[in-house]
Protein backbone atom coordinates (compact mmCIF):
# COMPACT_ATOMS: atom_id res chain seq x y z
CA UNK A 1 0.00 0.00 0.00
CA UNK A 2 1.37 3.40 -0.99
CA UNK A 3 0.07 6.67 0.36
CA UNK A 4 -0.25 9.68 -1.90
CA UNK A 5 -0.59 13.22 -0.64
CA UNK A 6 -0.37 16.72 -2.06
CA UNK A 7 1.97 19.43 -0.85
CA UNK A 8 2.56 22.97 -2.03
CA UNK A 9 5.84 24.81 -2.38
CA UNK A 10 6.21 27.86 -0.13
CA UNK A 11 8.51 30.82 -0.20
CA UNK A 12 7.66 32.46 3.13
CA UNK A 13 9.75 31.17 6.02
CA UNK A 14 10.22 32.08 9.66
CA UNK A 15 8.03 31.87 12.77
CA UNK A 16 5.66 34.62 11.69
CA UNK A 17 4.98 32.95 8.33
CA UNK A 18 4.43 29.58 10.03
CA UNK A 19 1.93 31.08 12.48
CA UNK A 20 -0.04 32.67 9.64
CA UNK A 21 0.01 29.35 7.81
CA UNK A 22 -1.38 27.46 10.82
CA UNK A 23 -4.14 30.03 11.29
CA UNK A 24 -5.09 29.40 7.66
CA UNK A 25 -5.40 25.64 8.26
CA UNK A 26 -2.02 24.72 6.79
CA UNK A 27 0.91 22.79 8.26
CA UNK A 28 4.48 23.87 7.45
CA UNK A 29 7.06 21.28 6.47
CA UNK A 30 10.26 20.58 4.59
CA UNK A 31 11.57 17.95 2.19
CA UNK A 32 15.29 17.16 2.22
CA UNK A 33 17.74 14.55 0.98
CA UNK A 34 19.17 13.45 -2.34
CA UNK A 35 21.06 15.84 -4.60
CA UNK A 36 18.34 18.51 -4.49
CA UNK A 37 18.32 21.38 -2.02
CA UNK A 38 15.84 21.22 0.87
CA UNK A 39 12.41 22.50 -0.18
CA UNK A 40 9.99 24.22 2.23
CA UNK A 41 6.42 23.01 1.73
CA UNK A 42 2.95 23.45 3.19
CA UNK A 43 0.19 20.85 3.54
CA UNK A 44 -3.49 20.80 4.43
CA UNK A 45 -3.49 20.43 8.21
CA UNK A 46 -6.61 18.29 8.59
CA UNK A 47 -5.69 15.90 5.78
CA UNK A 48 -2.20 15.45 7.24
CA UNK A 49 -3.57 15.03 10.78
CA UNK A 50 -5.83 12.16 9.71
CA UNK A 51 -3.04 10.57 7.66
CA UNK A 52 -0.77 10.57 10.71
CA UNK A 53 -3.31 8.46 12.60
CA UNK A 54 -2.64 5.62 10.16
CA UNK A 55 0.25 3.42 11.32
CA UNK A 56 1.38 2.68 7.76
CA UNK A 57 1.88 6.40 7.03
CA UNK A 58 4.83 6.35 9.43
CA UNK A 59 6.58 3.31 7.94
CA UNK A 60 5.76 3.29 4.23
CA UNK A 61 7.11 4.86 1.06
CA UNK A 62 4.97 7.95 0.41
CA UNK A 63 4.24 9.57 -2.94
CA UNK A 64 4.34 13.35 -2.50
CA UNK A 65 2.92 15.52 -5.30
CA UNK A 66 4.26 19.06 -5.55
CA UNK A 67 3.04 20.99 -8.60
CA UNK A 68 3.33 18.49 -11.46
CA UNK A 69 6.10 16.36 -9.96
CA UNK A 70 5.77 13.26 -7.77
CA UNK A 71 8.57 12.42 -5.33
CA UNK A 72 8.94 9.33 -3.17
CA UNK A 73 9.60 10.28 0.42
CA UNK A 74 9.65 8.95 3.98
CA UNK A 75 8.14 10.65 7.01
CA UNK A 76 11.02 11.49 9.32
CA UNK A 77 9.74 13.82 12.04
CA UNK A 78 6.52 15.38 13.29
CA UNK A 79 6.42 18.21 15.83
CA UNK A 80 3.12 18.52 17.69
CA UNK A 81 1.79 21.28 19.91
CA UNK A 82 2.30 20.42 23.63
CA UNK A 83 -1.44 20.24 24.42
CA UNK A 84 -3.38 20.98 21.22
CA UNK A 85 -4.12 18.61 18.34
CA UNK A 86 -2.03 20.84 16.11
CA UNK A 87 0.89 19.93 13.86
CA UNK A 88 3.67 22.50 14.21
CA UNK A 89 6.07 21.13 11.60
CA UNK A 90 6.70 17.98 9.58
CA UNK A 91 9.87 16.63 7.89
CA UNK A 92 10.08 14.33 4.87
CA UNK A 93 13.16 12.72 3.32
CA UNK A 94 13.59 11.93 -0.36
CA UNK A 95 14.65 8.38 -1.07
CA UNK A 96 16.99 6.78 -3.56
CA UNK A 97 15.66 3.46 -4.86
CA UNK A 98 19.20 2.05 -4.98
CA UNK A 99 20.31 2.99 -1.47
CA UNK A 100 19.41 1.29 1.79
CA UNK A 101 17.22 3.15 4.23
CA UNK A 102 16.94 2.82 8.01
CA UNK A 103 13.43 2.73 9.44
CA UNK A 104 11.46 1.75 12.51
CA UNK A 105 8.84 -0.79 11.48
CA UNK A 106 5.85 -1.70 13.73
CA UNK A 107 5.62 -5.23 15.15
CA UNK A 108 2.28 -7.07 14.98
CA UNK A 109 2.04 -9.92 17.52
CA UNK A 110 -0.07 -12.93 16.50
CA UNK A 111 -1.09 -16.32 17.97
CA UNK A 112 -0.50 -15.20 21.55
CA UNK A 113 -3.60 -17.06 22.77
CA UNK A 114 -2.36 -20.28 21.11
CA UNK A 115 1.00 -20.30 22.89
CA UNK A 116 1.66 -22.88 25.66
CA UNK A 117 2.38 -20.00 28.03
CA UNK A 118 -1.15 -18.60 27.72
CA UNK A 119 -3.20 -21.66 26.74
CA UNK A 120 -1.75 -24.13 29.25
CA UNK A 121 -0.32 -22.02 32.06
CA UNK A 122 -2.36 -18.81 31.98
CA UNK A 123 0.76 -16.67 31.75
CA UNK A 124 0.91 -13.07 30.61
CA UNK A 125 2.89 -12.17 27.50
CA UNK A 126 4.71 -8.85 27.72
CA UNK A 127 5.52 -7.04 24.47
CA UNK A 128 8.88 -5.56 25.38
CA UNK A 129 9.23 -3.63 22.10
CA UNK A 130 6.55 -2.65 19.59
CA UNK A 131 8.79 -1.61 16.69
CA UNK A 132 12.07 -2.75 15.18
CA UNK A 133 14.92 -0.84 13.58
CA UNK A 134 15.63 -2.32 10.18
CA UNK A 135 17.75 -1.59 7.11
CA UNK A 136 16.59 -2.42 3.59
CA UNK A 137 16.13 -1.11 0.07
CA UNK A 138 13.00 1.05 -0.36
CA UNK A 139 11.30 -1.65 -2.46
CA UNK A 140 11.60 -4.17 0.41
CA UNK A 141 10.18 -1.90 3.14
CA UNK A 142 7.15 -3.62 4.79
CA UNK A 143 4.29 -1.84 6.54
CA UNK A 144 4.81 -4.08 9.59
CA UNK A 145 6.61 -7.23 10.75
CA UNK A 146 4.55 -10.15 12.04
CA UNK A 147 5.76 -11.82 15.24
CA UNK A 148 4.46 -15.37 15.82
CA UNK A 149 4.08 -16.21 19.54
CA UNK A 150 2.54 -19.69 19.08
CA UNK A 151 5.58 -21.53 20.52
CA UNK A 152 6.26 -19.25 23.51
CA UNK A 153 6.33 -21.09 26.86
CA UNK A 154 6.37 -19.81 30.46
CA UNK A 155 9.70 -18.30 31.39
CA UNK A 156 10.81 -18.03 27.79
CA UNK A 157 11.70 -14.87 25.89
CA UNK A 158 11.61 -14.18 22.18
CA UNK A 159 14.67 -12.36 20.86
CA UNK A 160 15.27 -10.37 17.69
CA UNK A 161 17.43 -13.19 16.33
CA UNK A 162 14.39 -15.51 16.46
CA UNK A 163 12.19 -13.30 14.28
CA UNK A 164 11.42 -14.40 10.74
CA UNK A 165 12.14 -11.21 8.83
CA UNK A 166 10.88 -10.71 5.25
CA UNK A 167 13.46 -11.05 2.48
CA UNK A 168 15.79 -8.09 2.15
CA UNK A 169 15.44 -6.90 5.75
CA UNK A 170 18.27 -6.69 8.28
CA UNK A 171 17.62 -5.93 11.96
CA UNK A 172 19.68 -3.05 13.32
CA UNK A 173 20.38 -3.39 17.06
CA UNK A 174 22.02 -0.68 19.12
CA UNK A 175 23.50 -1.47 22.51
CA UNK A 176 22.30 -5.02 23.20
CA UNK A 177 23.35 -7.55 20.58
CA UNK A 178 20.13 -9.56 20.72
CA UNK A 179 17.36 -7.61 22.52
CA UNK A 180 14.21 -9.23 23.86
CA UNK A 181 11.01 -8.70 21.86
CA UNK A 182 8.47 -10.53 24.05
CA UNK A 183 8.50 -12.60 27.22
CA UNK A 184 6.00 -14.84 29.10
CA UNK A 185 5.61 -14.48 32.87
CA UNK A 186 3.12 -15.78 35.40
CA UNK A 187 0.67 -13.25 36.91
CA UNK A 188 1.70 -11.84 40.27
CA UNK A 189 -1.48 -13.04 41.99
CA UNK A 190 -0.78 -16.62 40.92
CA UNK A 191 2.79 -16.37 42.26
CA UNK A 192 1.57 -15.07 45.61
CA UNK A 193 -0.98 -17.90 45.93
CA UNK A 194 1.74 -20.47 45.28
CA UNK A 195 3.92 -18.95 47.98
CA UNK A 196 1.19 -18.70 50.67
CA UNK A 197 2.43 -21.82 52.55
CA UNK A 198 5.94 -20.45 52.93
CA UNK A 199 5.15 -17.51 55.26
CA UNK A 200 3.32 -19.94 57.64
CA UNK A 201 6.36 -22.17 57.91
CA UNK A 202 8.57 -19.16 58.49
CA UNK A 203 6.21 -17.89 61.20
CA UNK A 204 6.32 -21.27 62.99
CA UNK A 205 10.10 -21.23 62.90
CA UNK A 206 10.14 -17.69 64.23
CA UNK A 207 7.77 -18.59 67.09
CA UNK A 208 9.89 -21.57 68.12
CA UNK A 209 13.15 -19.66 67.99
CA UNK A 210 12.67 -17.51 71.14
CA UNK A 211 11.99 -20.62 73.29
CA UNK A 212 15.36 -22.04 72.33
CA UNK A 213 17.16 -18.79 72.84
CA UNK A 214 15.53 -18.18 76.23
CA UNK A 215 17.43 -21.01 77.94
CA UNK A 216 20.89 -19.42 77.85
CA UNK A 217 19.34 -16.18 79.11
CA UNK A 218 17.84 -18.03 82.15
CA UNK A 219 21.16 -19.72 82.88
CA UNK A 220 22.92 -16.37 82.78
CA UNK A 221 20.54 -14.96 85.35
CA UNK A 222 21.14 -17.99 87.60
CA UNK A 223 24.88 -17.52 87.40
CA UNK A 224 24.56 -13.86 88.32
CA UNK A 225 22.49 -14.74 91.45
CA UNK A 226 24.98 -17.33 92.81
CA UNK A 227 27.59 -14.81 94.02
CA UNK A 228 24.85 -13.03 95.95
CA UNK A 229 24.05 -16.28 97.87
CA UNK A 230 27.73 -16.79 98.74
CA UNK A 231 27.96 -13.26 100.09
CA UNK A 232 25.03 -13.93 102.45
CA UNK A 233 26.73 -17.05 103.87
CA UNK A 234 29.87 -15.08 104.60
Amino acid sequence: MQFEFTAFARTDEGRGACRRMRRAGKAPGIVYGGTVAPQPIELDHNALFHALRNEAFHSSILAMKVDDATTKVLLRDVQMHPFKNEILHVDFQRIDENRRIHMKVPLHFVNEDLSPAVKESGALVSHVVNELNIACLPKDLPEFIEVDLSTLAVGQSLHVSSLKLPAGLVAVSRGKLDPVVATAVMPRAHTEETAEAVPGAEAAATTAAPAVEAKPATADKAEKKEPAKDDKKK
